[in-house]
């Protein structure tokens, strides 16, 4: 996404897998790279991870 993703806004990169097409290439943004996952990101389940990025949207849009 050329100027950013925004907040709740599902990225353009990701597949039907909810994975990343360009993990590892040098397209895939700086702040991607630099989540590193966590007991407190990921939770033990989907559906909390999720909530947690929800949350992380929300707490650093402009």
């Amino acid at each position: 996404m050329p100027n950013g993703k925004p907040a709740g806004v599902r990225c353009i990169q990701l597949d039907e897998e909810d994975r990343c097409r360009i993990f590892g290439s040098p397209e895939r943004p700086a702040v991607c790279g630099s989540l590193e996952p966590s007991a407190e990101m990921c939770g033990e389940s989907r559906e909390q991870a999720m909530r947690w990025l929800g949350w992380m949207e929300q707490s650093t849009q402009p």
